[in-house]
């Protein structure tokens, strides 16, 4: 089969012809239709990532058919449309995962290639309203927005929310999220063509970060905000704090700018602030996700669908951060 496979670091993947996965005891292959980019897989590429292990077939979200199964699947997954929850061993506790807990694509061979081998416990079946690369789009910048928003942020419909820097796959996701569960939206970016793409989505507004004083004007102009969605940290998240509504809530997802230099603790606990890490989501977080993804019929917004041959250019826009929504593979 097919495959785009990371032999070193910051060096392209290789697309390669790799052997036909096998599946082991309570697995599947699923031939895939569509594979999606993360930030992680760019992270992995540039050595950012803990406990690296090379060669490997990178990726996380895919969507395809099951073709066959190992020792102990029922065999009524045979041919069936499938997305795959990439998150493997999450553990017991819904509050965090268990130290067992990985991501397909590393150090288990992921979906950048034409078939990939899962445990069967990580099929779900595909949304009915989705093509395959919509569906691919979906798992692991879903379930992360949603954990974010619903099971850490527990938002709550007409609560005011913000979410930063709007255009990578899990702000895209929260935006529409948020959106269907009857939030207002506010968004940030450094970029006025995302914002106004995000308006066009139903954001009810956006503030360039970069501006001087932009969290002034967003407090003069939307007020504050009772659930901030944050991937970067670093020296923005002071005016986070300052957005943020007494009895209000900060989640983070990722901290891509770094530690704050600095945090406000008087105000922290003089406005009685909730900060909360979150990452990906448990099995429960991702089966809700599809369910509401169902229910309300969310499409994932694509910014690109490009051949499997052309991942290393597609991992270069990621690195550039020019993509609204996901950059989908077609495998």
């Amino acid at each position: 089969m097919k495959a785009a496979v990371l032999k070193a670091i910051k060096s392209p993947l290789v697309v390669e012809s790799r052997p036909q996965p096998v599946p082991q005891v309570g697995e599947v292959v699923v031939r895939l239709q569509a594979a999606a980019l993360n930030r992680r897989d760019y992270w992995i590429t540039q050595g950012l990532y803990p406990d690296i292990r090379l060669p490997v077939i990178l990726g996380s979200d895919g969507a395809g058919v099951v073709t066959h199964g190992g020792p102990q699947v029922d065999p009524a997954w045979i041919g069936r449309r499938v997305v795959i929850n990439p998150g493997i061993d999450w553990g017991d506790a819904s509050t965090h995962q268990s130290a067992d807990f990985t991501i397909l694509g590393m150090p288990r061979d992921g979906t950048f290639a034409e078939s990939v081998a899962v445990p069967v416990r990580q099929l779900h079946d595909s949304p009915e309203h989705l093509d395959d690369a919509q569906a691919a789009a979906l798992p692991l910048g879903g379930v992360t927005a949603y954990r974010a928003l619903f099971t850490q942020g527990e938002l709550q419909s007409g609560e005011r929310v913000l979410i930063t820097g709007i255009g990578g796959g899990v702000a895209t996701f929260a935006l529409q999220f948020a959106l269907a569960a009857g939030a207002h939206v506010w968004v940030t970016s450094s970029s006025e063509a995302k914002i106004a793409r995000a308006v066009e989505r139903g954001a009810s507004g956006g503030f360039d970060y970069r501006r001087e004083g932009w969290h002034d004007a967003a407090l003069k102009s939307a007020g504050p905000f009772d659930l901030v969605i944050d991937s970067a940290g670093g020296a923005g998240y002071a005016a986070l704090v300052e957005l943020a509504a007494p009895g209000g809530r900060i989640v983070n997802y990722g901290a891509t700018a770094g530690p704050p230099p600095q945090l406000d603790l008087f105000k922290v606990f003089w406005k009685q602030l909730r900060l909360q890490g979150t990452t990906m989501g448990s099995p429960d977080d991702f089966a809700a996700m599809l369910e509401f993804t169902r229910r309300h019929r969310i499409v994932p917004m694509i910014d690109q669908i490009v051949a499997l041959d052309q991942v290393n250019e597609a991992l270069d826009k990621m690195r550039r951060s020019q993509q609204l929504g996901k950059i989908v593979l077609r495998v």
